[in-house]
């Protein structure tokens, strides 16, 4: 069965970097656009950037535009966040997922769209 497993998150101070890695345990990562959703304490999950199957287009939501880079290495079976000068707002358990879903023209950022989820790793954003 495939798993996705997210790791790569940790305790930062405002304005650092983490890069969290979403591995699959299967080479299936060609079929399926890739999410990443991050839940803070208290709050629902949100959707904050997609990458489509093939790479060839990506989308971040605004509060993260500028700041996070979604990527993928298929030949890896892993998909990439890279998060720079983040803010305790970012704070929040990330999951990456997988859906058959657009994520070019009409990004689709609706956890219910997705099929398959990671445990999450948690993110830490505090001085």
């Amino acid at each position: 069965q495939l798993q996705l497993v997210e790791s790569g998150g940790g305790f930062v101070q405002p304005g650092g970097s983490l890069r969290l890695s979403c591995a699959a345990s299967e080479f299936i990562l060609d079929y399926y656009a890739i999410g990443w959703f991050r839940q803070a304490p208290g709050k629902e999950r949100e959707g904050i950037s997609c990458i489509s199957s093939s790479g060839g287009s990506k989308y971040h939501k605004d509060s993260v535009k500028g700041r996070f880079t979604i990527s993928r290495d298929n030949a890896k079976k892993t998909v990439y966040l890279q998060m720079n000068s983040v803010k305790p707002e970012d704070t929040g358990v990330y999951y990456c997922a997988l859906g058959r879903v657009g994520c070019s023209r009409y990004p689709q950022l609706d956890p219910a769209a997705y099929d398959y989820w990671g445990q999450g790793t948690q993110v830490t954003v505090s001085s």
